[in-house]
C-alpha cells in the first residue's frame, strides 16, 4: 500500500489528521466525571498532540490532571462514604429515591431502581446490588420477597420480582425536606441532596467496605442500640466503647481492635451434638455455608484434619452438622475446624470517609462525636423550624380573630381599589397593635384577604381560643427544648433507644479473648510416611513396609543414612533417597537416640541428642569411614550382640545395658563395644540366638 494512502487512513475511529471534528452532541456528552476525563485524552490526542519540545504541556499535563480528577471523583463520588449521613452516593440516591415515592405501600424494587437513574449515572446493577445490601442491613429498607439469604450466599431474586420501602426509623430520622441542601443531578433535569439531614449514626451502624484510587476503607458494622447509648455518654461527658457487631452472629475477640483501629477475630459458634458429631449454628462474617463447606472440604483434602461427613441444613438459621472420624473427639475436631477452616476468621479495620469533600481516617470515638454534634446541630435546627412555624401561626390565629370578632372585614366594603383594602386594613388593625405577636405585614393581609366567608359565618371563637392555647403551649414547649438543648437530645435519643433496642439486640457475641489453638497440636495425623528400599523412595505416597509413620502437615522427618549422616527435611511426599536408609522417625531435639557403630579398628556405642538442625543440611553422628550397626529414640533396656564367626572364638554372642553410657553430642565417639566383627545389634533377640548357651555381658570402655 502507498505510504500517502496509510498515511489518510488514520487510525480506526479517529479522524485523520487535520480533518474537522463534529461537535460533540448532547447525547454523546459524558455522563460522569469519569466520561469527562476519557473525553479530554481523546480531544488531546486527536487535536493537540503532545510535543517533546514543549515541556510539561500538551498530552502529559493532560493525563496527569485528568488521573488526578478520576482518583478525586472515585474517592469522593464513588467509593467512600460521606460522614455527613453515612451514605455512598448510589446509597443517598436510592433512599432519596424512596423517599420521592414513599407513600407506606411497597414498590417494585425495578421501579426504585429506574426512579434512582434519575440521579446515579452508572446504570441499573449496581443500584439494585446497592439496594438489596441495604435492605439485607434492616436499619433503613424493609424488603419484601426473596432478598437473598446472608448465611448461604444465595441472590436476591430479580428486582422485578421483589418490593421493598422505608423502614419507620428511616421516615422519621434520615428525611427533613425543610433543611436539605439540594444541587442539580448529573444532567440537571432533577434536584438531588448534598447529604441527607441524618440524625443516626449510619457510618458505624451500617458498616461499608470501599476500593478507591490509591485508597481503601472497611468500617464494620456496630450494634445500633450501643452506638445510641455511646452517644448518650458523650452528651453527659462519660467514658464510652463500642464493639462491632455482625449480623451473621459468631464469637468476637477484639482485644486487637482499638477504638476503630487494628483488627478483630470472630469465630463460627460450635455446638457439641454428641460424643462423635458437631453443629455450626453461627458463622463469622465475609463467610456463607458454602464457602465454610468449601474450606472444611480444603483443610480435609491438605490433611490438616479428617471428617467422616458433612451435613448442610441451613434455611432461616445456620445448621452444619459434621461428624467426627472414628477415634477423634468432638473437643478436638472443634479445635482444628477453628485453626484450619473459615470457622475463625481475622477482619482488619481501617475507617475512612468523606469529611469537607476530603477523605480523612478517623476512629469510632471521632465518628460518634462528630455524628453527635451533627445531631445536636439537627434537632436545634428542627426546633428553630418549628419554633418558626408556631409562632407564624399564632401570629396568623390572632390576626384572624381580631379581623372576625372585631368586623375589620367591614370596612373594605366600601373601598374601590385594592391600595385602599390595604389602607382600611392596616387602620383597622392599629388599635389591637398589642395583641399581635409582631407587626403585621403585607403577606399578612393578602392571607387575611382570602378567607372566605363561610369561615367567617361559622366562626367559633371558643374552639378558635382552645387551638390558640394549645398552639402557645407548643411553642413554649418548643422554646424550653431550646433553652435545654442538650437534654432535649438525651431524651431524643433515650426514646429512640425504648423503641428500638429490643428490636436488635447485639448478635456478635464478645469474648475476653479466644483460647489460642496450637496448630500443630490442632492437626490430625492423616498422613503415613513410608519406605521402600527397592526403589529408593520415602514419603507419604510411597508404598512400602519400612518406617510407617503417622504424620500432620507440619510435621518434618528425621533421614538416618548407613555411613551416619542425618538430615531434617519436610514432609515428603515422594523424595528419593537411595537403599541405604538406616531410619526414618520424627525428630525432636531433646530425644535422646541409641547408636552402635563399627570401623576398621572397633565397635562403639553411644547415646545422644540430635539438638538444633538446620533444615535440609546434612550432618553425620558418626566418624567417617565408618557405618552403622544400631540406632533407635530412647534406651533400650537391653542390647544383644551377635559376632561374625572366626577361628578360635570362644564367645559368638553378648549383651550389653546401653543406660551405662552417658548422653552427649552427636559429635561424641561413645564407649567401645568390642573390637571383634560384629554382625548384628539388636533391642530383641534375634532368630538364631542361642538362648542355651552362656551369654557374657560386655564391660564397656
Amino acid at each position: 500500500m502507498p505510504a500517502n494512502k496509510k498515511k489518510e487512513s488514520g487510525q480506526p475511529g479517529l479522524p485523520a489528521a487535520g480533518a474537522p471534528t463534529a461537535a460533540p452532541t448532547k447525547k454523546d456528552a459524558a455522563p460522569d466525571g469519569a466520561g469527562h476525563v476519557i473525553a479530554e485524552i481523546i480531544e488531546a490526542v486527536v487535536h493537540k498532540p503532545f510535543d517533546p519540545k514543549q515541556s510539561g504541556g500538551g498530552l502529559h499535563t493532560r493525563v496527569d490532571r485528568g488521573f488526578l480528577d478520576y482518583a478525586s471523583y472515585v474517592i469522593r463520588d464513588r467509593a467512600i462514604p460521606n460522614l455527613a449521613d453515612g451514605f455512598k452516593p448510589v446509597q443517598r440516591r436510592i433512599l432519596w429515591a424512596l423517599h420521592e415515592k414513599d407513600d407506606g405501600r411497597f414498590i417494585k424494587v425495578a421501579n426504585v431502581v429506574g426512579h434512582t437513574m434519575q440521579y446515579h449515572p452508572h446504570g441499573d446493577a449496581s443500584i439494585g446490588d446497592a439496594l438489596v445490601v441495604l435492605a439485607n442491613k434492616r436499619y433503613l429498607i424493609e424488603g419484601q420477597g426473596n432478598f437473598g439469604n446472608l448465611f448461604t450466599g444465595d441472590p436476591a431474586a430479580a428486582s422485578r420480582y421483589i418490593e421493598c420501602r422505608l423502614t419507620a426509623l428511616a421516615r422519621s430520622e434520615v428525611f427533613n425536606d425543610a433543611i436539605t441542601e439540594f444541587i442539580p443531578s448529573y444532567d440537571g433535569r432533577n434536584k438531588e441532596p448534598v447529604s441527607l439531614p441524618c440524625k443516626l449514626p449510619l457510618t458505624l451502624m451500617l458498616g461499608t467496605e470501599g476500593i478507591a484510587v490509591g485508597l481503601s476503607a472497611r468500617i464494620l458494622p456496630h450494634n445500633f442500640p450501643e452506638l445510641l447509648e455511646a452517644q448518650i455518654a458523650i452528651l453527659k461527658k462519660q467514658p464510652f466503647k463500642c464493639l462491632p457487631d455482625f449480623i451473621t452472629g459468631g464469637l468476637m475477640d477484639a482485644r486487637d481492635y482499638q477504638d476503630g483501629k487494628g483488627s478483630v477475630k470472630v469465630r463460627a459458634k460450635i455446638k457439641a451434638k454428641d460424643a462423635s458429631t458437631v453443629v455450626i449454628k453461627e458463622i463469622p462474617p465475609t463467610t456463607t455455608t458454602e464457602s465454610l463447606i468449601a474450606s472444611i472440604e480444603d483443610a480435609v483434602q491438605k490433611g490438616k484434619l479428617k471428617v467422616k461427613s458433612i451435613n448442610d441444613f441451613t434455611s432461616e438459621e445456620v445448621e452444619i452438622e459434621v461428624k467426627c472420624p472414628a477415634g477423634v473427639e468432638a473437643e478436638k475436631l472443634t479445635d482444628a475446624l477453628f485453626a484450619f477452616t473459615d470457622c475463625e476468621v481475622s477482619i482488619s479495620s481501617r475507617i475512612v470517609v468523606i469529611r469537607d469533600n476530603r477523605p480523612v481516617e478517623l476512629t469510632v470515638s471521632d465518628i460518634l462525636r462528630e455524628n453527635t454534634d451533627q445531631l445536636v446541630a439537627i434537632l436545634k435546627r428542627e426546633l428553630e423550624l418549628s419554633e418558626q412555624q408556631l409562632t407564624d401561626e399564632l401570629h396568623y390565629r390572632t390576626l384572624e380573630r381580631i379581623f372576625i370578632e372585631e368586623r375589620i372585614y367591614k370596612l373594605i366594603e366600601k373601598c374601590k381599589t385594592n391600595e385602599a383594602v390595604l389602607a382600611s386594613v392596616y387602620e383597622g388593625f392599629k388599635p389591637f397593635a398589642k395583641q399581635l405577636v409582631r407587626a403585621i405585614v403585607d403577606a399578612d393581609v393578602e392571607k387575611l384577604l382570602q378567607v372566605r366567608i363561610r369561615r367567617i359565618s361559622l366562626f367559633d371563637i371558643s374552639k378558635h381560643r382552645e387551638e390558640m392555647e394549645k398552639t402557645k403551649a407548643e411553642l413554649a414547649e418548643t422554646q424550653k427544648h431550646l433553652k435545654g438543648l442538650i437534654k432535649y437530645v438525651i431524651g431524643h435519643l433515650e426514646a429512640l433507644l425504648e423503641k428500638y433496642g429490643p428490636l436488635y439486640p447485639r448478635l456478635t457475641t464478645k469474648s475476653a479473648r479466644h483460647e489460642e489453638v496450637d496448630v500443630k497440636a490442632a492437626a490430625f495425623k492423616s498422613f503415613k510416611v513410608a519406605y521402600d528400599r527397592e526403589s529408593g523412595y520415602v514419603g507419604y505416597k510411597v508404598s512400602g513396609d519400612e518406617f510407617k509413620l503417622e504424620c500432620t502437615k507440619f510435621d518434618k522427618v528425621l533421614l538416618v543414612f548407613k555411613d551416619g549422616t542425618y538430615k531434617v527435611a519436610d514432609l515428603p511426599e515422594k523424595l528419593f533417597v537411595g537403599p541405604e536408609l538406616f531410619y526414618c522417625g520424627l525428630p525432636d531435639r531433646e530425644r535422646v537416640f541409641t547408636c552402635a557403630y563399627t570401623n576398621r579398628d572397633a565397635s562403639y556405642l553411644k547415646r545422644f541428642t540430635f539438638g538444633g538442625t538446620i533444615l535440609g543440611k546434612a550432618y553425620s553422628c558418626i566418624p567417617e569411614k565408618s557405618r552403622l550397626l544400631f540406632f533407635a529414640p530412647e534406651t533400650p533396656a537391653l542390647l544383644y550382640v551377635r559376632y561374625k564367626p572366626a577361628a578360635h572364638q570362644k564367645v559368638s554372642q553378648q549383651t550389653c545395658n546401653p543406660a551405662e553410657v552417658d548422653v552427649k553430642s552427636p559429635k561424641t565417639l561413645g564407649r567401645q563395644l568390642s573390637i571383634k566383627d560384629i554382625s548384628s545389634v539388636t533391642a530383641e533377640p534375634t532368630r538364631g540366638w542361642d538362648e542355651k548357651a552362656p551369654t557374657t555381658k560386655i564391660v564397656l570402655t
